[in-house]
């Protein structure tokens, strides 16, 4: 069995798995990684390594305090990956992203690949048909947007996240959630959009934090799922264990 350590600039997200199968998963503060990780081997004695991916802070005591309970494989850019990178600054392409492409090669290999991940920030993935990963698109996510209209104007309030009523918003509320969800229904759909223009057989995933709310309002067909990070990462660690 394999643990697998998403580190994100909030939480924590942990995931046991058996083979390619969940297990257990759940979300902790960074605080609680060591003491959760000591849990989560208590409750599965099988689980003989970690993968350790962090795109937030993660100090090397974390680190080594995790390699103190499990054998750890720290995701960075000198893994060894089972697609041809092609990124012009691959030392800089983060985990999270790295282990979204591996995810489709496990599901989707050989094809032409558009990962959209919805969380904090919307990235856009995508991977051709010969397994080369060309690069994508970083986009502010939907609690950006709505804490950016609120952090950087004097009136505008912070609100909670909401299916916009109408295209025309009718208050000041009712125009931020017009503005922030239509604006990004529309930004995705036109992006997958000008993807198809140029890769007819295209297979589109959705993940991220916000794939489910966003999915049910979205044009075109996709493929959600809000475990791909988690699958991808366990995927690494598979393929860099020779299994």
């Amino acid at each position: 069995m394999n643990l697998i350590i998403d580190v994100g600039n909030s939480f924590v997200k942990l995931a046991v798995f058996s083979r390619n199968t969940i297990k257990r998963k759940e979300v902790v503060d960074h605080k609680h990684l060591i003491e959760s990780v000591e849990k989560l081997k208590r409750q599965y004695p099988s689980i003989k390594r970690a993968v350790i991916s962090s795109v937030g802070s993660l100090s090397n005591k974390d680190v080594y305090g995790v390699n103190d309970i499990l054998d750890v494989f720290v995701l960075d850019s000198n893994t060894k990956l089972p697609f041809t990178n092609k990124y012009k600054t691959s030392k800089t392409l983060g985990a999270d992203r790295i282990a979204l492409v591996c995810a489709s090669l496990r599901r989707f290999s050989n094809e032409h690949v558009l990962i959209i991940d919805a969380g904090t920030c919307i990235t856009y993935d995508f991977i051709n048909s010969e397994n080369e990963y060309l690069g994508g698109a970083i986009s502010p996510g939907l609690r950006t947007r709505y804490k950016s209209l609120n952090n950087l104007t004097a009136n505008l309030p912070l609100l909670d996240t909401e299916k916009p009523k109408d295209i025309i918003g009718n208050s000041t509320k009712e125009s931020i959630h017009s503005g922030v969800v239509n604006g990004i229904l529309k930004e995705i759909d036109g992006v997958i959009e000008e993807y198809k223009l140029k890769y007819l057989d295209l297979t589109v995933i959705l993940t991220g934090g916000d794939a489910n709310f966003l999915s049910k309002q979205l044009k075109s067909s996709i493929f959600a799922n809000s475990n791909f990070l988690l699958e991808g990462l366990n995927f690494i660690l598979q393929f860099n264990s020779n299994e």
